[in-house]
């Protein structure tokens, strides 16, 4: 059945969010010890990033164990949604630390803390950023596989980190040449892209989560059901997202002389067509006699 082979798609997801706060333990602690001994406002700031983002993979892992629960009375779609909170919760959380970062290292610029740090801290942000990259494209890829918007979030949250980590890498190398300020800066550069992600993540959670849907698909499916000749009109179509699965509101016009069995034949039709062409999880069909 399709439903149980989301739920096993959702299980094998949790290896990416396992990976991720596995990853971002050795990372931000990493980061924090070599950015406090090496003097390094932007390696601090990027730890403390990755510290959070332990927290943020926590609430993705969480999300996808919850939306493998089955429907029950008071969820009657299932828990899909969970997915789309978690998101949502990464997002915030993402939010406050890029806020936070970003307050603190505009208090290092007035202040003007431009003491050099020591190079090694340039060495621990590509090692970071090479880390960070792997577990990137290892998230992507099973998302993609999985359809998983939590995981896909967790793998935007990687390839953030691995960007800030690079920038930081960089900034350090140049104010290992008394060029103190730029640490600072870079720390703002820092802050900076990881509050545009979390804004990023924030949409695509909100836009789901409010039952926003591309009109695009739509029109797929619509040019798709108009093929089967019975079909007179598609009357209108809308669509919602609970997790990756796909659920759709139909109404057709057929010929007033059909058969209520003839009617059901077709619309069965236009399910299959539906699922094995689009992976539609869900769709129901109201048919409508036409003029």
């Amino acid at each position: 059945m399709m439903i149980n082979n989301r739920y096993e798609k959702l299980k094998k997801a949790e290896l990416g969010a396992l990976i991720s706060i596995a990853a971002y333990i050795l990372v931000s602690a990493m980061k924090l010890v070599v950015g406090n001994l090496a003097n390094s406002e932007a390696l601090r700031a990027d730890g403390l990033n990755n510290f959070t983002d332990i927290l943020a993979s926590v609430a993705v892992l969480i999300g996808l164990r919850i939306a493998q629960k089955p429907a029950d009375a008071d969820h009657r779609y299932g828990h899909w949604k969970a997915e789309n909170v978690a998101s949502l919760v990464t997002s915030f959380i993402m939010l406050l630390v890029g806020m936070q970062v970003l307050y603190s290292s505009i208090l290092s610029v007035i202040n003007k803390k431009t003491e050099a740090p020591d190079i090694t801290a340039a060495i621990v942000g590509i090692i970071s950023a090479i880390v960070m990259y792997g577990v990137y494209f290892f998230n992507k890829r099973l998302s993609e596989e999985v359809k998983s918007p939590g995981l896909m979030a967790a793998a935007k949250d990687n390839r953030s980190d691995a960007w800030t980590s690079i920038g930081t890498a960089i900034a350090v190398f140049a104010a290992s040449f008394n060029l103190g300020w730029l640490d600072s800066t870079a720390a703002i550069v820092v802050a900076l892209l990881i509050l545009k992600t979390a804004v990023d993540i924030f949409k695509e959670s909100v836009f789901s989560l409010s039952d926003g849907f591309d009109q695009t698909q739509l029109n797929q499916y619509n040019e798709a059901i108009s093929q089967i000749k019975q079909v007179q009109a598609v009357k209108s179509i809308k669509g919602r997202s609970y997790g990756a699965n796909v659920y759709l509101d139909v109404t057709i016009t057929m010929k007033p002389d059909l058969t209520v069995k003839e009617s059901h034949d077709i619309t069965d039709q236009i399910e299959k067509l539906l699922q094995n062409k689009f992976q539609i999880f869900e769709t129901d069909i109201h048919v409508e006699p036409s003029d």
